[in-house]
């Protein structure tokens, strides 16, 4: 019978170059394509054909911005949601603060509001708050956004926005919490987001 070749003389037999010693690399031939990380460590990535390479990280990118501001809803509609749209969905995790240059202040336990472009914007601000809070979920709520971003009213049309972009959504429950506590809460919330910037905004 003929003596038994090492595993790693084997393999360098039948794959020349992947039974080769490579600083750095711990592991045993035999090992080198079993996790993305191991084959890097022994530069074995161009020998391991069955790995995929593991994701990057998907590029955090907030907005805040308020409703009826005009620059916001051309960056929003123009150039965020393109973007989106466009990229994979992994690519990028966006974040929407609408709030903007509002005010607040606290009168008898309750949370009220001042925005910059009047009580309209307050509305669409919380309006969008509180879809966000119902929808839970990115890809539901932005076409939303983006359909109340670019009309001809961002306050006025939401069922019609939510029956094309999201007709499982309830639009009561999102007025519910316009009118209630939890969207004052939520806005209170984006006030404190958007007050902790670091640097602060500016405008």
């Amino acid at each position: 019978m003929a003596p038994a070749l090492p595993l790693a003389l084997l393999l360098a037999l039948l794959a020349p170059g992947l039974g080769v010693a490579v600083p750095g690399c711990d592991y045993p031939a035999h090992l080198w394509c079993s996790s993305w990380e191991i084959a890097v460590a022994c530069q074995a990535e161009s020998r391991c054909a069955n790995l995929s390479r593991p994701a990057a990280a998907p590029v955090e990118l907030s907005l805040f911005y308020e409703s009826l501001c005009p620059a916001c809803r051309w960056f929003l509609v123009q150039q965020l949601f393109t973007a989106w749209l466009l990229l994979p969905g992994e690519a990028l995790a966006i974040t929407l603060v609408p709030y903007g240059n509002a005010e607040e202040r606290n009168v008898s336990g309750k949370w009220q509001f001042q925005c910059q472009h009047g009580p309209e914007e307050c509305l669409g601000n919380m309006m969008e708050t509180c879809l966000m809070h119902e929808a839970k979920n990115f890809s539901t709520y932005f076409p939303v956004i983006f359909c109340l971003e670019s009309g001809s009213s961002v306050t006025k049309n939401l069922e019609a926005c939510l029956q094309v972009y999201a007709p499982q959504l309830d639009g009561g429950r999102i007025a519910a919490c316009v009118r209630g506590d939890t969207g004052a809460e939520l806005m209170h919330r984006n006030a404190q987001q958007t007050q902790a910037l670091d640097p602060p905004h500016q405008y």
